[in-house]
């Protein structure tokens, strides 16, 4: 196959593994900065160039979009599915993941567990707010937030309503959530690919700080699902309609609840910590749904 990774940096952990997989399975990889791709829309042929040529048609496009370009990059996947090649993930599963409460919206209406969440635009709502996820120690979160930043711990109400003022009075879209003590500064990022949990690990936040992201100095362990964190992590995934995905869970005295579904969940920590060949098992899923692909839509126009 001709295979197309859409990513800004060729030596990131992630791409780098995805190229050795795809390349050790026999498959031609292009690695394409999506910023640099432009895109030619007409009724009659769509087409991408970059660098003043035309891009070659490709069986299937593993976007690995960054935050920061989520419109653009986005845009550039679309043309591509347009085109007929499968995408990893498609472009609007990929932006629904993206805004977070649009994404905690719909997995609530499936019945997923949550944290409590609140959202509101006025500062006179906020001790309303505050009461609503249970008061304080709550958490505050940017909602164009990525790995841990712009995310805040309010210990106290008064600690609360200050910061959330602060962001408000910067035209900042912030989300309040209850605060899950029993978690202990740690969460679980399960690897759905597919209809499976492939992999799992347990990140702990360093001594001190609440995030446990890896990008924050937390750890990673491997660490055993139960049945009902495997359930509601696929089922997580395909409310979001992805293939692919990180699903954030926190576990709490009234079950597991989803923090967050990443749409291009990073390949590094989950490979290292669980000792699996993740990015291998992505190449073998798509070499079985681009060929079940290519055959749906053969002759279609």
């Amino acid at each position: 196959m001709r295979i197309a990774i859409l990513s800004r940096n060729s030596s990131l952990y992630s791409t780098r593994r995805l190229i050795e997989a795809a390349r050790d399975r026999g498959h031609e990889v292009d690695v394409l900065n999506p910023l640099s791709c432009y895109m030619n829309i007409n009724a009659r042929e769509n087409s991408i160039h970059r660098h003043g040529k035309e891009l070659p048609y490709y069986d299937c496009v593993i976007p690995r979009i960054g935050a920061s370009v989520t419109f653009y990059g986005t845009a550039v996947l679309r043309q591509f599915e347009m085109m007929g090649t499968y995408p990893l993930n498609e472009s609007v599963a990929i932006s629904r993941s993206r805004d977070k409460l649009r994404s905690l919206q719909l997995l609530s209406r499936k019945g997923i567990g949550l944290p409590t969440t609140g959202f509101a635009d006025q500062p006179q709502d906020i001790p309303d707010l505050i009461d609503m996820v249970g008061g304080a120690p709550l958490v505050i979160k940017l909602l164009e937030g990525t790995q841990g930043i712009g995310v805040v711990l309010a210990e106290t109400a008064q600690a609360a309503e200050s910061v959330i003022e602060a962001f408000m009075g910067m035209k900042s879209n912030i989300m309040v959530q209850e605060y899950i003590r029993e978690a202990g500064g740690a969460d679980i990022r399960c690897f759905v690919l597919g209809d499976k949990v492939i992999a799992a690990m347990k990140r702990q936040a360093k001594p001190g700080e609440f995030r446990s992201n890896l990008h924050r100095g937390g750890s990673a362990s491997l660490v055993k699902l139960t049945p009902a964190e495997r359930a509601t992590a696929v089922k997580a995934a395909k409310t979001m309609g992805l293939n692919v995905a990180g699903v954030d869970i926190l576990r709490s005295n009234h079950g597991p609840l989803v923090m967050e579904v990443n749409s291009s969940p990073g390949l590094e920590g989950i490979e290292q910590a669980t000792e699996k060949d993740v990015a291998s098992q992505i190449i073998t899923f798509l070499e079985k749904n681009a060929k079940a692909h290519k055959t749906r839509t053969k002759g279609k126009g």
